[in-house]
């Protein structure tokens, strides 16, 4: 069976309101991390959000052979996780009854699955993440980080074909950002593909695979980090005067000088 993820003549948004029209994307693969980057509004988030169901979408949406283009949401949870820039705030569960709550309301679920079973996967997940210990805390009363890594405990503990993260590092500090990125590593090489939003161009540099710079809702260029990260790149599409380096571990290092000057 083909195992791939496939988006091609892909639009999406909002009523009134089209961010992504008639985009293609080069087919993603099982162990392949993808990072989404690109300026504010460049339709990023947008385009998670339609490939999980949570926004209407036209266009092509094939998983492992499956055409999930006119599927439901119920449907689509079957194989793919989506984790939010931020859980809802008024949310009283605890760590591992969201965790336990995400598997036990699965679609894959097994009639034979029980609440042990749910206790010990999730108690697993979070173990693997570095939460264990707060997995008595209730969500509404943890930081925004904290809220983060138990957010990504909710969107892997089901082990999904595709996974989507949106900004899963914006409120961590660095130990838990390279954490987190090591965690979405492993689970591509597992045999999973993943889809990241990013802002941090070296965290995408470092961890991904392939790199897709969005800009006003089109593709302006894929391809390796060394491929999508160039000064001419980022002073297209993000208007800053930038530098490229390799670094001692072979990969690229973006540094930044400041805004590009405008020409009068």
């Amino acid at each position: 069976m083909n195992t791939s993820l496939e988006i091609r003549d892909f639009s999406a948004g909002y009523p009134h309101r089209k961010i992504l029209s008639h985009l293609s994307l080069q087919p993603m693969f099982p162990g392949q991390v993808t990072a989404l980057v690109g300026p504010n509004g460049a339709g990023k988030s947008t385009l998670l959000r339609s490939i999980a169901g949570l926004l209407p979408s036209q266009g092509t949406l094939l998983l492992g052979g499956r055409d999930l283009s006119h599927a439901s949401l119920a449907e689509r949870t079957r194989y793919i996780s989506f984790m939010p820039q931020a859980l809802p705030q008024p949310v009283a569960l605890t760590v591992l009854e969201a965790s336990m709550n995400a598997l036990m309301v699965s679609p894959q679920r097994s009639d034979r699955q029980t609440l042990h079973d749910a206790h010990l996967r999730s108690m697993e997940v979070l173990e693997r993440i570095g939460i264990a210990d707060i997995a008595l805390e209730r969500l509404d009363r943890l930081s925004g980080g904290q809220r983060q890594l138990a957010s990504l405990a909710q969107a892997i503990v089901r082990n999904p074909e595709l996974l989507l993260l949106d900004e899963p590092t914006s409120a961590l500090d660095l130990r838990h950002q390279v954490l987190v990125m090591s965690l979405v590593r492993d689970f591509a090489r597992s045999g999973r593909i993943v889809i990241v939003v990013l802002h941090d161009l070296n965290l995408a540099a470092r961890w991904s695979d392939h790199v897709v710079v969005l800009q006003k809702g089109a593709v302006h260029i894929a391809g390796s980090p060394a491929e999508a990260f160039t000064p001419r790149v980022l002073g297209d599409v993000y208007q800053v005067e930038a530098r490229v380096e390799p670094c001692s571990l072979g990969s690229v290092q973006v540094l930044v000088d400041g805004p590009k000057e405008k020409r009068v």
